[in-house]
């Protein structure tokens, strides 16, 4: 097991105080906590930041700690605690609970009366499960339910129904209290946390909580203008396109994207679309249009 260094998991420095490591880690609990924090390995940073604050906020474990600690011991340094020193220094038989905790917690604090790295022979919660669900684009929008299967390392098979919050991002995550593994010694069960994954869109694309949309128009909705039904995911809704648009120009849905704090935008970028001329009258426009326009769209504009 690799040495932890609590201060500097915490942030703060060896001659803090008891305010000041309480300050520390209640920020970092805020920042990290797995139900709010959208933040990269947020749970781990979590988990840390308790561990750390849990061996520094009882004068004796700290006492104990600091001494080690002052043996000039790195963080990540591959660690053994030395031979019989817990019996001297006071760190067996603190008492506590170390669920959860890393080996080289419990190789320090462990349960009074144990044997050093030993769990407590009381209840223990359960393991947190994680898997992840697939859901499409439309649900993200406006959230509701899904069934999903879920196989444990026996093989046994169990069915649930999560409730997706509308807004929902890839990424995120569900977390179902007590749906995790089963505790042990009477104790709860831990939590089943749902990586969501967004399944792509025949239709539109995702930019952050902006809907992506690129509409076909013809020709002559382009430069005269008009209104046209444009999908939505919550459905159509009429869009005007102004007169003399052209290709790649964006128009702005307010509020159309994902909900949220803020919701997001649907961007409609406009695509012209010319059709290709079957019959003699079809052509003639062209040829009339081409006659009638001194238009040369190569050129610079002036």
């Amino acid at each position: 097991m690799q040495f932890k260094d609590y201060y500097e998991v915490l942030g703060v420095k060896p001659d803090a105080t008891d305010a000041a490591i309480k300050s520390a880690y209640r920020r970092l609990a805020r920042k990290f906590h797995p139900d709010v924090s959208k933040v990269e390995g947020a749970e781990e940073k979590f988990k840390g930041a308790n561990e750390a604050y849990e061996a520094l906020k009882d004068p004796a474990k700290r006492k104990a700690y600091d001494q080690l600690r002052a043996r000039g011991y790195r963080p990540g340094e591959e660690f053994n605690p030395p031979p019989n020193f817990s019996d001297g220094q006071g760190f067996s038989g603190q008492g506590g609970e170390s669920e959860g905790f890393s080996d080289f917690f419990e190789s320090l604090f462990g349960n009074a009366g144990g044997a050093r790295g030993r769990r407590p022979a009381g209840p223990r919660r359960g393991q947190d499960v994680r898997a992840r669900v697939q859901i499409d684009l439309v649900t993200a929008y406006q959230g509701g339910k899904q069934r999903l299967t879920l196989r444990d390392q026996g093989g046994s098979e169990r069915a649930l129904e999560v409730k997706i919050p509308a807004g929902i991002l890839s990424g995120q995550q569900i977390r179902l209290a007590g749906q995790g593994s089963p505790g042990a010694q009477g104790g709860p069960a831990g939590d089943l946390l749902l990586e969501v994954e967004l399944l792509p869109d025949s239709r539109f694309e995702l930019e952050g909580r902006n809907v992506l949309l690129q509409l076909p128009i013809t020709p002559w909705e382009a430069a005269l203008g008009a209104s046209v039904a444009v999908p939505t995911l919550a459905g159509n809704v009429d869009l005007k396109i102004p007169a003399g648009s052209n290709s790649g120009r964006k128009l702005r849905l307010k509020g159309r994207g994902l909900p949220g704090s803020p919701a997001g935008d649907q961007l409609v970028t406009l695509v012209i679309h010319a059709p290709v001329p079957s019959t003699d009258a079809q052509r003639k426009v062209y040829e009339d249009m081409a006659r009638e326009f001194d238009f040369d769209p190569r050129q610079p504009v002036a």
